[in-house]
């Protein structure tokens, strides 16, 4: 459990973003072209240089025909690719997929893309807009059936009701996201929100409301990677991966299968996390916790070692910064400095790799964290995707 050969090996050199929106108005496969052009330009090679592919559709993406690893090869028009794969729509696994293309030798370059797509159940502009309207999935689920946003409702209800949570307190996850997205251009909503905004949100499926819930958006990130050797020619500072992990249980197939909140893929994740970092919670930076609902956060805060089980809900008003209006671990660690899932849009962890890559190189502008060398990202849910990376710059 211990071994981590590729510890410190990759490098990721290269970021591109379109920014994130509510009514792109463009296509899956125009967004990504564009992430993929600029995250090529950022790291300073060629497309000839590039020597895998890896695609990593956002939910709603999926279900299209979506534009994956052959159709960027195509429309980028990429000359010399040897390995090539569609991923986990969740960020850190289609990265561990080029990690592992770098190391094996496939290749010198990978390029990674993730788009998101809103699909007509997301929105009623999507739902007019004729390119989407037949677009079929969650909306087509029987009534009877637990999956998906469904099961997560489920499950928070059960966390509320065991640990005497406050909806004052879940309100924290999404204000914090909020408040750091102000300063973020890339960021689908940036108008300020307070907790008596987030109490007052429309109830979808209770206990959680609108302001709970990852926002569907238009658009897409991009990112180069290469070995740490071939990273110390590149434009900025080396952004190396340190670590880098997924977890997976015997109850992850469907979320209402789940056996308990006391294990789930979060668990295998975070025992690879410590087992195989160097860096711990000490050494934190800045954090990125997953918030597609808000008390997926709460959980990643308890499971990484912040706090006791059942304790995630105090601890957010212990560690809030109230003059700000955002959460601050131990009054120094911001956590989603981008705004997150809940306000820069529901990327699956896209945009909290982007955004650590700058915080890292030193060119996050107004959210700078200043010195920041350890960013520590918790990525995913309980079931099927939960996640880690580990991002340090030397």
């Amino acid at each position: 459990m211990t071994h981590n050969r590729m510890k410190n090996e990759i490098a990721i050199i290269g970021i591109g973003s379109t920014g994130y929106s509510r009514s792109g108005g463009r296509t899956a496969k125009s967004l990504a072209a564009e992430a993929a052009v600029l995250a090529i330009r950022d790291a300073g090679v060629k497309r000839e240089d590039i020597g895998a592919v890896v695609s990593a559709p956002g939910p709603g993406s999926w279900l299209l025909v979506p534009p994956g690893s052959t159709e960027m090869v195509a429309t980028l028009r990429l000359p010399n690719i040897t390995y090539f794969t569609d991923g986990n729509g969740v960020m850190v696994a289609p990265l561990m997929d080029a990690m592992n293309a770098i190391y094996a030798g496939l290749c010198d370059y990978a390029l990674v893309f993730h788009y998101n797509f809103r699909s007509p159940f997301n929105s009623k502009l999507a739902a007019a807009d004729p390119f989407r309207r037949n677009i079929k999935g969650y909306d087509t689920l029987p009534p009877e059936t637990v999956k998906n946003a469904a099961a997560y409702a489920a499950w928070a209800s059960r966390y509320i009701h065991d640990n005497n949570v406050k909806r004052e307190q879940l309100a924290r996850v999404a204000v914090n996201s909020r408040t750091n997205a102000v300063d973020n251009p890339l960021a689908a909503m940036r108008t300020p929100l307070t907790i008596e905004d987030y109490l007052k949100a429309r109830m979808v499926r209770d206990p959680l409301s609108m302001l709970d819930m990852d926002l569907p958006v238009d658009g897409a990130d991009a990112f180069v990677l290469t070995s740490a050797e071939r990273a110390r020619s590149a434009p900025y500072p080396r952004v190396l991966i340190h670590h880098a992990s997924q977890g997976l249980c015997e109850t992850a197939f469907d979320e209402d299968q789940l056996g308990s909140l006391a294990h789930h893929g979060q668990d295998v994740v975070v025992k690879q996390l410590w087992a195989k970092s160097e860096r711990t919670l000490k050494d934190v930076d800045v954090a990125y916790l997953y918030e597609g609902f808000t008390f997926i956060t709460l959980s990643w805060i308890e499971k990484l070692g912040w706090c006791a089980p059942g304790k995630a809900g105090r601890f957010l008003e212990e560690h809030w910064d109230a003059a700000n209006n955002r959460l601050m671990i131990d009054g120094k660690i911001p956590v989603n400095t981008q705004g997150g899932m809940l306000s820069e849009g529901g990327t699956q962890g896209a945009g909290f790799v982007r955004d650590a890559v700058k915080q890292l190189r030193g060119t996050a502008g107004p959210h700078q964290v200043q010195g920041a060398r350890t960013a520590l990202l918790a990525v995913g849910g309980f079931f099927y995707n939960a996640q880690s990376m580990v991002l340090i710059r030397e």
